[in-house]
């Protein structure tokens, strides 16, 4: 799902365009939200490694 959501953002400009909703761009690809989002995926990310290297 999230490959996915990485292959569709590309294109998102031009669906948003095609919508009428190009002033949701400024929006969707703003530091304020894209950052954040990544920390999280950076984040669950080394959880899932740590979780894997501890024996259970």
């Amino acid at each position: 799902m999230l490959a996915g959501l990485c292959c569709f953002t590309p294109l998102l400009p031009f669906v948003l365009t095609a919508l009428g909703l190009t002033g949701v761009l400024s929006v969707v690809y703003s530091d304020a939200v894209l950052l954040p989002i990544m920390a999280g995926f950076l984040i669950l990310t080394g959880y899932a490694i740590w979780r894997q290297k501890t024996p259970k």
